[in-house]
């Protein structure tokens, strides 16, 4: 019985994803991976940086989203006013699996002593597979499940821009722009379904603010607005301590969603990890046992006077 309502489960999340748009894969630990959703970031640490990301929601769901994603950028250029990165994203749930690639640049001007404004773009390619044999049905033959969606292939194209000081930052972005389906009408001509996996625009605002406290004791609110049109509006609010610039506590609230508890390492100077979990506030965690993040930075210097202290975004 147990698998049964799983199984239906994920046919509903899927037939909603199809129906209403695809909401971009979440992240909890969002203050560390702004490249992947605003291109305008890269180069904005000032130095070679490669990021590692894994998550794993709803633990315990069969089915449920698995997401991994690897980011590096550097600035270019003869005085770093141009950023250049790469980004991979792997997510999968139930038995969609979409991958997508893309190159970030970003072009950067000084707006004041301190304030930089950066305009970025990204651009690249993004591959989808969905298996529906991976699902149990109560008809087999169901002429809306029929079709596999096999390597299907679309560009990407995005844009965003990117705020920041040494104790402020902002971001906007559309991370794609194009509002493809991943296969055409006629391959369903005899079924209800009009379409599968339609991208829809995904609008995200990022912002965030470091306080000193005390000597040793930085806080950031942090704050992640994402929408996209046939979804709800998603507002992530988080509160990090970082203390001795070297552990991080904190915690964050999903708007209707999830309550989580974050923690980071300075492990060394080039070298930050950080975990995070997530307890749903929804019904769903009855089926799961909340959902899993670890994060890994890695940072090479080419000056010895290049970031001092470790930086908190």
């Amino acid at each position: 019985m147990r698998l049964k309502k799983i199984s239906t489960s994920i046919v509903f999340v899927l037939i909603g994803l199809c129906a209403i748009g695809q909401q971009d894969s979440q992240y909890t630990q969002y203050m560390y991976n702004t490249q992947v959703v605003n291109p305008a970031y890269v180069g904005s640490r000032e130095t070679l940086s490669f990021g590692l990301l894994g998550r794993t929601q709803w633990v315990g769901f069969e089915g449920s989203p698995q997401t991994f994603t690897f980011t590096a950028n550097a600035p270019v250029g003869l005085y770093n006013s141009m950023g250049l990165g790469l980004s991979i994203v792997h997510d999968q749930i139930g038995p969609a699996v979409e991958s997508n690639m893309t190159i970030d640049y970003s072009y950067t001007i000084d707006v004041s002593r301190s304030g930089r404004l950066a305009f970025g773009l990204k651009g690249g390619i993004d591959l989808l597979d969905i298996d529906f044999n991976k699902l149990s049905f109560s008809d087999p033959n169901d002429p809306n499940f029929q079709n596999n969606v096999d390597q299907k292939l679309q560009p990407q194209v995005g844009a965003g821009l990117y705020f920041n000081t040494d104790r402020f930052y902002a971001g906007m972005s559309v991370p794609n722009f194009l509002n493809t389906k991943h296969f055409d009408e006629n391959t369903l001509e005899n079924s209800n379904v009009t379409s599968v996996a339609v991208e829809r625009l995904h609008y995200f605002l990022i912002l965030g603010h470091v306080f000193d406290l005390k000597r040793n004791i930085k806080l950031k609110p942090a704050a992640l607005v994402k929408t996209v049109s046939g979804s709800p509006l998603q507002l992530d609010v988080s509160a990090n301590f970082m203390f001795n610039d070297k552990f991080v506590l904190g915690a964050s609230y999903r708007w209707d969603a999830s309550i989580s508890a974050m923690t980071g390492f300075q492990i060394s100077r080039s070298l930050f990890a950080g975990i995070a979990y997530d307890y749903q506030s929804t019904n769903i965690e009855a089926y799961s046992d909340g959902s899993y993040e670890v994060f890994l930075r890695f940072d090479v210097f080419h000056k010895a006077d290049k970031i001092l202290i470790p930086r908190f975004f």
